[in-house]
This record gives structure tokens, sequence and C-alpha cells, in this order.
């Protein structure tokens, strides 16, 4: 099969695309909805995903082109225009770039000089695809351009090429991933704004039965503005000379910036535990020394008697079981910010009761098949929990936010029921049932042992805040009863809507006279190696456009058995073909 000479050989906007790659990834709240919809680590940029793809299949400019092509192209540099304009770059990014960077250095705030929407959100206009389409059967004799990306992953450059109206083949050897790809290319293209409405409706009736079950182990809160709360924990250990327990954090700041709060630790002699202070005057907080914590690098500091306690003593503790933890202060999430407050009695009740709950349906619960009990593998990225004796994957959750995540599973499995008895569409039915498991695997990634504090800006950072397990000495932990599933619903059903937005001129219109296909039925997902794409005919895919995974720099198996091992006990049964394996 001869192959056309085509525009990347010779040409690649590569300031331009750089440019507005940094643009898409610039502020985190204005992501591409992609990124909100499930995690998935290293996704790529949507506009170097379209430019790459475009850029594969359009010819290079050509004397030698027919006159209608010459005539609206005559000369090189007018082809290349129109090439940044059919990717979305309607203005000079470079220089507006440039522009931004002279004012910072300058101390100087200046209004925005890019002058458009940032090329990501732009859908190609009708008068652009039509041309396009033009070149690309001159280029390749046919209108019906097929591309195939092997390893699609969180499904950037499948979702670029669905955008432009290609039949595209998104292959991918992860089943978490396989499953974030049906969510981010079939369904909000099959289903549209329709199924928004669904994930709130029953999101809501999901949330009430969570709220309810859960609301006697956590803290009551007597401000009616409140939100919810979240609670600060450190671990601990034993102080090897006093026996006392140390909390283990590396520093003891609440919140930073203009308005600051930070803890104080209390260690009284005649105490078996330490005692903590809210501080928030600026000169009291000078006195106390936040940034001092109890533990540096792995070692620790017994603030009861002032000596190291060594790490390897700390990780023995660890794995001998016995590290635990203590609460050290509670945020009251209020509009505007957080109210902190130090621990009551009340609150280590609320905890208590939640750990006899959990004892008390721990059994049950494995012998259905709802604990994620599975050992934890050996690897690059797991062994950093291994060492501090969590062993399985339920041992990443503290006893309350284990129960609370089971909770949320087993209530869950009560709304699928209700969806299966009240939605006919069984296909809808099944879309349905996966996003609202994706708010639950949104669940456990902010509410896991492996959460951190930001103080710097009041937010608890994702358990995938980095793209490893690392070992948090200090946890953040939600206000399952009132503030979390509610905020990951409203997460999944954002990123739903935005990805109809992005795709929805591909569902007719001019592609409808360019192919007889509807969208969905320009697209095919499967799962397995790359290396054999059994499903594909010889000499049928015009470009494989793939940017493969960062060998061991991005370990993706390892990391996505964190949500797999929930993910199977939501919807494996829904996704066979995807759940194959331990």
């Amino acid at each position: 099969m001869s192959r056309p000479d085509v525009l990347i050989e010779k040409w690649l906007p590569i300031a331009e695309l750089g440019v507005e790659s940094q643009r898409e990834r610039g502020a985190s709240s204005a992501l591409p909805p992609l990124y909100f919809l499930h995690v998935w680590w290293a996704r790529r940029p949507l506009t170097v995903s379209r430019g790459a793809i475009l850029a594969s299949l359009l010819p290079q400019w050509s004397e030698d082109w027919p006159e209608d092509l010459k005539e609206k192209f005559p000369d090189e540099e007018s082809y290349r225009k129109w090439f940044l304009r059919v990717l979305g770059i309607l203005g000079d990014p470079v220089t507006a770039r440039k522009l931004i960077q002279k004012a910072m250095e300058a101390g100087k705030r200046i209004p925005n000089p890019y002058g458009y929407s940032r090329a990501f959100t732009v859908n190609p206009a009708p008068e652009q695809l039509e041309l396009l389409y033009q070149l690309l059967e001159y280029n390749w004799g046919s209108k019906e351009i097929v591309v195939c990306d092997p390893m699609a992953g969180g499904g950037s450059i499948p979702l670029e090429s669905l955008r432009y109206g290609f039949t595209t083949y998104a292959n991918e050897l992860n089943p978490v991933a396989s499953v974030v790809l049906k969510a981010t290319l079939d369904y909000p293209a099959r289903y549209g704004m329709q199924l928004a409405d669904l994930i709130r409706e029953y999101g809501q009736m999901w949330v009430e039965m969570v709220q309810d079950k859960l609301r006697p182990y956590y803290s009551d809160i007597e401000d009616p503005s409140a939100e919810g709360s979240c609670y600060l924990w450190a671990r601990t250990v034993a102080c090897p000379t006093t026996g006392k327990p140390v909390p283990l954090s590396p520093n003891w700041w609440l919140r930073k910036g203009s308005n600051p709060v930070a803890v104080e630790l209390l260690c009284e002699p005649n105490r078996t535990e330490c005692r903590f202070k809210i501080v928030k005057r600026e000169k009291d907080i000078k006195k106390i020394k936040p940034d001092q914590g109890t533990v540096n690098r792995g070692v620790g500091m017994s603030p009861w008697t002032g000596e190291a306690i060594d790490g390897d003593y700390i990780k023995e503790e660890a794995q001998a079981g016995r590290m635990g933890q203590q609460l050290y202060a509670i945020g009251i999430k209020k509009p505007g910010g957080f109210d902190f407050r130090a621990p009551s009695e009340e609150d280590l009740e609320a905890v208590k009761l939640a750990e006899e709950e959990l004892k008390r349906r721990l059994q049950e619960w494995e012998r259905i098949g709802l604990l994620p009990s599975e050992e934890l593998p050996l690897g690059n990225k797991t062994s950093e929990p291994l060492r501090y004796g969590m062993n399985s994957w339920k041992d990443l959750f503290s006893p309350r936010q284990l129960l609370a995540q089971c909770t949320i599973l087993e209530t869950f499995k009560k709304i699928e029921k209700k969806v299966s008895e009240e939605v006919e569409d069984k296909e809808l039915g099944r879309a349905l049932i996966s996003y609202l498991s994706f708010a639950l695997d949104k669940s456990t990634d902010y509410n896991s042992r492996m959460v951190r504090w930001h103080s710097s800006r009041e937010v608890i950072a994702g358990t995938f805040d980095r793209h490893d397990f690392s070992f948090k000495w200090s946890h953040g932990e939600f206000d399952v009863s009132r503030n979390l599933l509610p905020w990951c619903i409203e997460q999944v059903s954002n990123a739903y809507e935005g990805i109809v937005n992005l795709v929805a001129p591909a569902k007719g219109g001019l592609f409808n006279e360019i192919t007889s296909k509807p969208v969905v039925d320009r697209l095919q997902i499967s799962r397995g190696s790359a290396t054999s794409l059994v499903q594909l005919q010889p000499s049928s895919v015009h470009l494989i456009c793939v940017d493969p995974p960062y060998y061991d720099n991005v370990m993706y198996a390892e990391l996505s058995d964190f949500f797999y091992v929930w993910m199977k006990r939501s919807i494996g049964h829904l996704y066979p073909e995807f759940f194959t394996d331990e």
C-alpha cells in the first residue's frame, strides 16, 4: 500500500502548539473536561493530539495541486495559516506568550493578549471541514479516513480524531483506562445531555442514602452555613523511651498566607498522649515554629524527650502493625474558607463509633466481596506503602475511611438495582452506572491515607497529586456524611457535559454528508496488547497515531490497580471483556 507524502514530514507548528499546550494546562481549574472525569496519568494535550493527527493526514503543499486547490492556497504560507486556523489557533500565541513573559518579568499585569479562546475549545467551522475533507480526498482518494491509537490511555488522540469526523480505533491494554475510554469517547457522542440529567438525578438519590447511613460517624456541625468538614490526622509510633504515641507530621501548618493558622503541639508529662492547640495570630505562630515538624526525611523526633527516632524503628513498628494515628485538627468548610478547631471528646467518640461499626460489618463485607482485601503486589511504586506496613489495598484507608468507602459501594449496588428497574434502555443504564462508578473512584482518590492537606490552597490533594503511592505522615479525611460524594458527582457530571460539548459537532451536519456512519459507528474501543490488533484488517488504517507510555517513569499498571480493585467490584460485571484479571 503506497502512502502519500504528508505535512508532518516537512513542517509542524511546534512553537504555536507548545504555547497552546501551556494554555491548555495553565490553570488546574480550567483543564479540558477529560481531566475531571477520572484519574489517568500523563494525559496528552488535546491541541498537540489534533495537530499530530491532521498533519499526518493532510498533504504537503505543492505547485502541482489542482487549480481549485491552488486557488485557495496560492502559496505554502497561506496553507500553513489555514492549518493553524483549522487547529483552533486563531491568533499569534507565540507573540502573546512573549508579551506575558515580558510583563511578568517587569512585575506588571496586562490584558489577555491572546484575543481568542484556547485552541482545544474551538470546533472547526463547516467551511474549514469542507476544505479539510477536500484535501484528504485529494491525498488519500477517499473521505473515509481511519485513525488508530493502539495505546489510547486517557483518550486525547482518539477524541480529537472523532471531533474531526474520522473513523477511530482506540485500543488500550489497561482495563481501567478501557472503561475511561468508553466514557470519554462513546457515551457522550451516543447520549448527549440527556445522560447528564440522569447522572445528577440518581446521584442525588445515592448521596441521600450514603449521608443517612454515615451521619452518626462524623462530628456535628452547629453552623448552618457550613458545607462540611475535613479531619487532619498524623500517623503515630511509640516514643522509644516513654512508650507514649508520637504524632508524626512534617509541619503543623493549617493555612498559609495573609491569614495564617497553625497547630501547636502540647506534650504535658502527666498526659498519655499529645494535645493540640489552634494558633491564629501571626506573632504567636512565629513562636511555635510550625515549619518544624516531628518527622523529616523518614526520621522522627519525639516531642516527649527531644530524641531522634530512627527511620528503621518507625518502619519496624509499622510493619508489626503498631503504627497508629491521632486526630490533630478539624476544619469546618464555610463559604470563603475554613474555620479550624482542635478535636473534642465528641469528635473522638464519633471516630470510635465508626471503628466499632467497621468491625461489625467487616466480615460480612468480605464475605460478599465488597472489601478490597487483595494483597499489594511488590512493585516500583507499591514498595513505599509496603515499607510502612500497608500490605493490602484496604490498608490504604483508615478505619473510618474504609467504613465510608464500603458504605458508598454498598449503596451503589442499591442504586444500580434501581437504575435497572427504572431505565428501560439497558445500554443507557450501563452508561449511567459507569459514570456513577467514577464518582465512587473519585471518592477513594480523595479519601485515603495517601491524601495530604494543602495548607497554601486549603484543599485536600488527592492520592495521585503525584504519580506514586508516596507515604503521607499526616493525611486529610473528607466528611463523607456531607460534602464528599456530592462534590464527586458534580465533578463527573460537569466533566461529562464538557465532553459532550467538545464532541457535539461530530454528531451531525456536515459529517453526515461526508460519511454515512453516525459518530458512534465511527468508533471502536478494544482492550488488548498493541502488538496484536486482530480486530483490524490489513491496509485498513490510514494513520496510526500514538504517544507511547513513558516506560517506567509513569507506572500506569501499578497505579491503576488502586482503582481496579474498586472498579471490578462496582462495574466489573458490566464490562467482563475488560475485567478478566485478578
